[in-house]
């Protein structure tokens, strides 16, 4: 049956690394699932997203040969490399579903809170969401599925995760990190790797 699974990349968050993607990671591989992850560098905001973007795509390029397709899952600030990964380093013509947990995609207030340029991209409203969200509706071609949660604190304001697009579903985890412990978060993850790909690459 895990033979049948596409194998699904995972990117993390600010200041993050894949530690703490690990029990999802966990959850994932025990139902069969092969996981990958990647260590962003430098992932503390200094970093432009569309250069940690590109460390994206050079993994992909690596470690998956041209025709096999993958899942892929962004958390966090992850949900906006991913992203630009998607729209505009072709990386929709590789992946077939896509997860976005409590991600930016309208920006936050947090953004505010630093001058480095990754976390200036990430400010409601900057040009670097303005650009992406010219062309959102790109991700339905994709398997495409929004977690987020209404107690979020990092994205401020939590609606600022929703898209209007694909499948969106609220957990009511009580804070931005907590939704990577949550054992709603892991059943609505694998329950999105789980569904038919509807639309082709």
């Amino acid at each position: 049956m895990a033979l049948n699974r596409n194998p699904i990349l995972l990117v993390h968050g600010l200041m993050d690394t894949s530690h703490e993607m690990r029990k999802l990671a966990s959850h994932l591989r025990d139902l069969g699932w092969q996981v990958f992850d990647i260590d962003l560098t430098l992932n503390d905001g200094s970093t432009r997203l569309e250069i940690l973007a590109q460390q994206v795509a050079d993994l992909v390029d690596r470690t998956f040969a041209p025709d096999l397709p993958i899942d892929l899952l962004g958390f966090s600030m992850g949900g906006l490399v991913t992203r630009y990964y998607l729209q505009r380093l072709g990386g929709i013509d590789r992946v077939q579903r896509y997860i976005s947990i409590s991600a930016p995609n309208r920006g936050t207030i947090a953004g505010y809170f630093s001058i480095r340029p990754g976390c200036i991209q990430m400010r409601p409203n900057s040009e670097f969401i303005r650009d992406l969200n010219r062309d959102v509706d790109r991700l339905q071609y994709l398997n495409f599925t929004c977690l987020w949660t209404p107690f979020d604190l990092i994205i401020l304001p939590p609606s600022s995760s929703q898209l209007g697009i694909g499948t969106e579903i609220s957990i009511p985890a009580i804070a931005h990190p907590l939704m990577l412990l949550d054992g709603r978060t892991f059943n609505a993850t694998s329950d999105a790797l789980s569904q038919p790909i509807e639309s082709p690459i």
